[in-house]
């Protein structure tokens, strides 16, 4: 799905959410090359490496997002996540929801015999110096957006485009380079969705 109509379709979700006419939804999807940006400074565009005409070569998007965060890279291969959830009346606590979003993806990455982790201070998930896990949210009036983009097989390459979420002295890792396999993306949105359920108590009607 091109990013500015997963960021279409989130913001129709939220008002929705809000309205109570949709229950709590979790978004899963591939984008197309895109570089998103966050609210905190300039949105991390001086961490982008290549020149313009370089992304424009490569087919890569740049895109401003509304969450928060730096810097990151979407692409083919990689799972990203979207909770429009209320977090009313008992989980109104943001630190506690990105932690809970941490779990579940450490939760997924068990699933494929890797052991993830959180690191203090930074916000994602690691494998050793490595982030498998990015994650960016947007809460207004406690209903939640943006969210995770867990890397499965996603080409790795891209990565130096940029300095991922602004952080210099680590990199990125993927599912596929720590298993030395090829997971399905979709076998893994199965294990995100069922994991995610799990962690925020709730019941999968569709996946």
């Amino acid at each position: 799905m091109p990013y500015a109509e997963a960021l279409a379709l989130q913001r129709a979700l939220v008002e929705d959410r809000r309205a109570n006419r949709i229950p709590d939804t979790l978004l899963l999807v591939e984008h197309p090359h895109v570089l998103t940006l966050g609210v905190r400074g300039d949105g991390g565009r001086s961490h982008i490496l290549a020149t313009a005409e370089a992304l424009v070569s490569r087919g890569v998007e740049i895109h401003e997002t509304g969450r928060g965060g730096d810097i990151t890279y979407h692409g083919p291969g990689q799972l990203v996540g979207y909770p429009i959830i209320d977090l009313k009346p008992d989980r109104c606590d943001v630190h506690r929801y990105v932690r809970d979003l941490e779990d579940v993806l450490i939760r997924t990455a068990s699933d494929y015999g890797v052991a993830a982790q959180r690191v203090d201070g930074l916000t994602g998930v690691w494998v050793g110096r490595e982030k498998l896990a990015a994650i960016g949210v947007r809460i207004a009036r406690w209903i939640t957006s943006h969210g995770f983009a867990l890397n499965v097989t996603t080409n790795l390459d891209y990565f130096t485009l940029i300095v991922p979420c602004g952080i210099t002295d680590r990199g990125v890792t993927s599912l596929a380079q720590l298993t030395g396999r090829q997971p399905d993306p979709v076998e893994v949105g199965g294990r995100v969705a069922e994991n995610f359920a799990n962690v925020f108590n709730l019941k999968a009607l569709q996946t």
